[in-house]
């Protein structure tokens, strides 16, 4: 890859600039001559306004920006490699499109004054402009940390397989503005611009093999396959679970679809456990509760349910020592009767032995000292029901 090292001034920068408010990034520079969002970058995401102020303070203080990279597409034709964000925010702020603080005033382009205006747009960007490859360019991209906000995975996945596909899915699952973000947030954690709806469709679609499944589809014109299992999925997810809880943006919607989806559930009676069990104070761990439901109730553990306390073991302990001492028999109760284990009379120390409901937790039992036995670690590990 041959480089070649150029200063643009940032009024050439800045003409011809076009900022997409529903796409939420800038488009073109240089008189259209510059590409600001290739297929392979990430949307904008200096979304935070002191992110923005701070390079235009920058620039008012006579402050460098750092470098830039473009890539020479064609004759007369360049794309930002490295330095979107900060092209974007100089171009929405001399555009009008936010104000900065000065002084404690909220103040817009229009409102500098003029050798405040000269200053920015005389100041000088120092590019390297870049010359290769498809595959040299796309390999030195993925090196690259954006100033501020590093590139995660799927940034770079859509770096390395930019094109059709990438195209049209960033444009239905990256899109802040569209209408289902509301829906989807219910149920996917993230946030649209970095990409994290896009990349759970995907997860789901193909089975958490994202990588494959977007160069098998690269050049595809559509993405109707992607769709459609995603909104397959959460459609059952909202049609099984009715009420929508704060938890239910951390499963694996996607794995648990195809675990469970054949079966048939009551959304009614769902609803009326899972509210039941998000009450339940012996039910540490929430986010299992969807799973627990799904596979019949059949796995406990899913839902880390409440230890004894070490005050609680310690004496019900010393109650079951004491008493076994007397009447010569084990302090496990279970060891009395186990004449197979032979350890009907065996006193086993504190650190032995565990605490166990006596009535199962899946039957009614509490995690309180009442309902709480001290068994060894053998015959503890035996009992599967919480």
């Amino acid at each position: 890859m041959r480089t070649t090292l150029k200063q643009y001034k940032i009024k050439n920068i800045v003409d011809g600039f076009v900022y997409n408010e529903y796409e939420g990034k800038g488009l073109f520079g240089l008189s259209g001559k510059l590409t600001i969002q290739p297929e392979y970058q990430r949307n904008y995401i200096y979304a935070e306004k002191n992110r923005e102020e701070a390079v235009i303070d920058s620039l008012l203080k006579g402050y460098p920006l750092g470098l830039i990279y473009f890539n020479k597409a064609g004759k007369d034709r360049l794309e930002v490699l490295d330095g979107q964000q900060r092209i974007t925010s100089i171009g929405r702020f001399t555009t009008g499109k936010f104000a900065i603080n000065i002084n404690g005033n909220e103040t817009y382009f229009s409102g500098l004054s003029q050798d405040q205006k000269d200053k920015i747009m005389d100041s000088s960007l120092l590019v390297y402009i870049c010359e290769g490859t498809e595959s040299e360019i796309k390999e030195w991209f993925k090196t690259i940390n954006i100033v501020g906000v590093p590139l995660n995975s799927q940034e770079l996945l859509n770096a390395i397989y930019s094109g059709p596909f990438v195209t049209k899915a960033k444009e239905e699952f990256s899109n802040s503005q569209n209408a289902n973000i509301q829906k989807w947030s219910a149920y996917i954690k993230g946030v649209a611009n970095r990409q994290d709806y896009l990349k759970t469709a995907l997860k789901w679609v193909s089975q958490d093999h994202i990588d494959e499944y977007m160069s098998k589809h690269r050049y595809d014109d559509n993405i109707n396959e992607l769709k459609t299992y995603f909104n397959a999925v959460i459609d059952w997810v909202s049609g099984v679970f009715t009420s929508v809880e704060k938890p239910m943006n951390q499963p694996n919607w996607g794995e648990l679809y195809e675990q469970y989806h054949k079966n048939a559930y009551d959304p009614e009676k769902v609803n009326d456990r899972v509210q039941t069990l998000m009450a339940d104070s012996d039910v540490t761990k929430k986010v299992g509760i969807f799973e627990y439901i799904l596979g019949g109730e059949k796995e406990p553990k899913l839902l880390s349910i409440r230890k004894f306390s070490t005050n609680d073991k310690k004496t019900r302990y010393s109650e079951q020592t004491n008493k076994a001492k007397k009447d010569k028999t084990s302090n496990c109760p279970i060891c009395q009767t186990d004449k197979e284990y032979k350890h009907t009379d065996h006193i086993w120390k504190y650190t032995e032995m565990e605490g166990d409901h006596i009535i199962p937790w899946s039957k009614g039992g509490r995690t309180e000292l009442s309902n709480l036995q001290m068994l060894c670690k053998h015959h503890n590990s035996m009992k599967s029901n919480y």
